[in-house]
């Protein structure tokens, strides 16, 4: 028999689980704002001191450390360089030194903390042509490649803060990798549901969510011819976008020059009409990929997340992990697709 896809309308709230982790969120349709609403939350914006010099703008005059990758422009000018974070949050470190203190366990925070950062002081990632967000990943892989082999670096976190409210202490365009010794909960959460999933259903559960959002389109909001962004049904916040590649592909570091230049197609397509539609919003994006451990993960699959700040955690979502959202994926992606 088959499954009814189609469901009743009601003004009473919905709860919608995570195909991936189970986990759940609800969709808080009883008192849901129109899109336009979210776009009236106006965001801290980033003030510059015109007596100070910009880190990264300037970051050979600033005591910044040495490049570790450097990108040109063909007039011999810079477009986007790495170097690691002056206040590192994991340092590397020849030894991976454990401790206890009675019944609890930890371990030095060993590992490396790098800045990626783009030129222009004022042009984010909404502003840019699509090569630019392909050479942003580009340089991604590249950091990822030299040091997924490094001694005690088992995962690799890529993400971008944009915003004061997002964790962004400085205005200037950048990214930040972190490779540390462990694997987080949440990414091995999403592993071993993947594996699960893959054992129960021999599938991959990414690749069925790809499948369907592109078979039904209600919650695209762009594809080409290897990536979709789209709206998750069950969204953890107003907003929120994956882009994901829709080949089965485990591994972001394994991507190839065509899969660069149509990854930042779609993520700098998504990221502007994130812009657009919310009028430039606080916003986090990461990369979730398998870890670098020295395992296989043939059932999972590398793919962006970009969560909006569109609301602030309370009570029910501090005491309980679910998430209320105030507005439908389905909605939201409709507003998202018609931002040009």
């Amino acid at each position: 028999m088959e499954k009814e896809n189609t469901k009743k309308q009601s003004s009473v709230s919905e709860l919608r689980q995570d195909l991936i982790t189970g986990d759940w969120v609800v969709i808080a349709t009883g008192r849901s704002k129109r899109p336009e609403e979210f776009a009236k939350h106006t965001r801290l914006k980033e003030t510059d001191d015109p007596e100070k010099k910009c880190f990264f703008c300037y970051p050979e005059e600033t005591d910044q450390e040495k490049d570790i990758l450097l990108y040109h422009t063909p007039d011999g000018d810079w477009s986007l360089r790495v170097f690691p974070n002056k206040y590192p949050a994991f340092s590397p470190s020849q030894e991976l030194k454990h401790f206890e203190d009675g019944p609890f366990f930890g371990m030095d925070g060993t590992g490396y903390h790098e800045l990626i950062v783009t030129k222009d002081h004022h042009k984010q990632i909404a502003m840019m042509d699509s090569m630019q967000v392909s050479e942003i990943l580009d340089a991604y892989q590249e950091r990822y490649i030299d040091l997924m082999n490094k001694k005690n670096v088992n995962y690799i976190e890529i993400f971008h803060n944009h915003g004061k409210e997002a964790g962004a202490s400085i205005p200037h365009p950048h990214s930040q990798l972190m490779a540390i010794p462990i694997v987080s909960p949440y990414i091995k959460s999403e592993l071993d549901s993947a594996e699960t999933y893959h054992r129960s259903n021999r599938e991959c559960v990414y690749c069925i969510m790809n499948e369907w959002e592109c078979e039904n389109q209600k919650r695209v909001i762009f594809e080409n011819k290897e990536f979709v962004a789209y709206c998750p049904f069950a969204s953890r916040a107003a907003f929120e976008v994956w882009v994901v590649p829709k080949k089965h592909k485990p591994y972001f570091e394994r991507m190839n020059q065509k899969e660069k230049i149509a990854g930042g197609e779609a993520l700098q397509a998504a990221i502007s009409k994130i812009y657009k539609a919310l009028k430039d919003p606080a916003y986090n994006f990461y990369i979730h990929t398998s870890p670098c451990d020295g395992k296989d993960y043939p059932h999972y699959h590398w793919h962006i997340e970009i969560l909006p700040h569109t609301a602030d955690w309370a009570g029910f979502e501090l005491s309980t992990g679910v998430e209320i959202s105030t507005i439908e994926p389905e909605i939201s992606a409709e507003y998202l697709r018609n931002q040009n």
